[in-house]
């Protein structure tokens, strides 16, 4: 059995009942294997891949609150800081019912690759809670966030660990965690990024996951002699990312058509009104419906088990900004039939493992989320450093950091495809690209 064999195996057989860490695992492993089976022994001999898919450290706790109507509530809180061999763990909390440990190991695992596609100095790591905050009032998102930073800030700092946001976890809370981190440590750093401007966050990180999106998404294109101007754009989603990622289409010529939420999808054969999805989503953080009351070229379908209905929409390109493994092999079916040639995820691996083969199969561009998705945590990188030198950058200054690094990207991914004899695969590209550095890094610094 080969080495690449071996450690899945061993992983599924560690970790049971995870299947997200398994999938993350998996894809990976396998673009991984001319690599690896190149210099087989000298990689089982230094164990790097058991190295690798284990993470330097697990910390999982209890999170006790009070509600409004004075019940005490317990959640369950984690933080999996998976690799730090070239630099500070760095990646989201994510507050919401489904987060359990196996979910926050495969985001932890994928964000090791995405971040050293950045080309910046920042280990992979991941943490959240299965607390839900929809529905709950500032003062009980304000007593989870505060009981929640009073157990994680023991596991992290500038120079250890730098979470950020992600699903759940927006402006409001990263502000109580960081007031309640700098009450309880006397110290004002910068440990969390995503934070208001007023307190050290940085312009455009709220629009970077999107906005880097379509900077990949265009540059992948151009590279492939297509242009995204006049293009019509499938996009899931409804929150920060996917709101961005329409807006910069826009910018850029496109037409997106549709967006998503937990209880339905839109359809706009006009093009979606930004301005009032913002109203809707940012502002009243209320339903889709209410943009297809406020919009009368807008078609509101209710979200049906088992259906993803923004797929069936016929479009050039797909760009899946929601959750993980939302865009499956019948959508996979359906884009190629309505003539789709491109997909980029915007999401943390929303394509299951057999849509991305048969997307790749039928000759559509495929990026990968690790790559893609990576602009979001690039600006939190370059809000590290802004942090540090006591600096704000405005925001065309920031945003073309954005667009280079997102290039670099692309261009990164798409040598190493090209190298190792994988021309046009680019989940194998990004996968190679990403784990060498990292490798190289690991293997410098000896048996740790």
């Amino acid at each position: 059995m080969s080495y690449v064999d071996e450690v899945y195996e061993l992983v599924v057989a560690k970790n049971p009942a995870q299947p997200e860490f398994h999938q993350a695992v998996k894809e990976v492993l396998e673009s991984l294997r001319v690599v690896i089976e190149a210099d087989e022994e000298a990689y089982r001999k230094e164990a790097l891949l058991e190295r690798l898919t284990v993470p330097e450290r697990i910390v999982q706790f209890r999170v006790p609150w009070v509600d409004d109507k004075g019940q005490v509530q317990v959640n369950n809180g984690f933080r999996v800081q998976f690799n730090s061999a070239i630099g500070p763990y760095k990646g989201g909390l994510r507050f919401h019912p489904s987060v359990n440990l196996g979910i926050i190991k495969f985001l932890g695992f994928e964000q090791i690759f995405k971040n050293s596609l950045t080309g910046l100095p920042i280990g992979g790591g991941k943490g959240g809670c299965d607390f839900d905050p929809k529905g709950k009032s500032d003062r009980e998102v304000m007593a989870f966030c505060q009981s929640f930073m009073t157990e994680l800030y023991r596991h992290i700092g500038a120079d250890t660990d730098v979470p950020a946001g992600d699903i759940g976890v927006g402006g409001r809370e990263i502000g109580f965690m960081f007031g309640q981190y700098k009450r309880i440590r006397n110290q004002y750093e910068g440990v969390l990024t995503g934070k208001g401007l007023t307190y050290g966050g940085s312009l455009a990180r709220t629009e970077a996951t999107g906005y880097g999106l379509l900077y990949l998404t265009e540059e992948m294109l151009k590279c492939n002699g297509k242009d995204i101007a006049g293009k019509t754009i499938a996009v899931s989603g409804a929150g920060n990312v996917a709101i961005y990622a329409i807006q910069k289409a826009q910018q850029l010529g496109a037409k997106p058509v549709t967006c998503s939420d937990s209880t339905g999808w839109i359809y706009d054969a006009e093009g979606i009104d930004v301005a009032l999805l913002k109203e809707v989503k940012e502002v009243k953080r209320a339903r889709l419906t209410e943009y297809a009351a406020a919009r009368p070229s807008a078609e509101y379908h209710e979200k049906k088990a088992g259906e993803h209905g923004v797929w069936t929409v016929k479009c050039d390109i797909a760009l899946p900004c929601a959750t993980q493994n939302e865009l499956d092999l019948e959508d996979a079916k359906a884009l190629v039939a309505n003539g789709c040639f491109a997909v980029a995820e915007g999401a943390n691996m929303p394509t299951t493992l057999e849509a991305t083969e048969y997307l790749q199969k039928n000759g559509v561009l495929f990026c990968p989320g690790k790559a893609s998705n990576a602009g979001g945590v690039a600006t939190s990188a370059l809000e590290m450093s802004q942090n540090s030198e006591r600096l704000s950058w405005t925001f065309e200054e920031v945003d073309s950091k954005l667009q280079q690094i997102m290039v670099n990207i692309f261009h990164n991914l798409d040598e190493a495809s090209k190298k190792y004899g994988m021309e046009g695969d680019y989940v194998a590209g990004a996968n190679i690209a990403g784990f060498l550095k990292v490798a190289t890094a690991m293997k410098a610094q000896g048996v740790c």
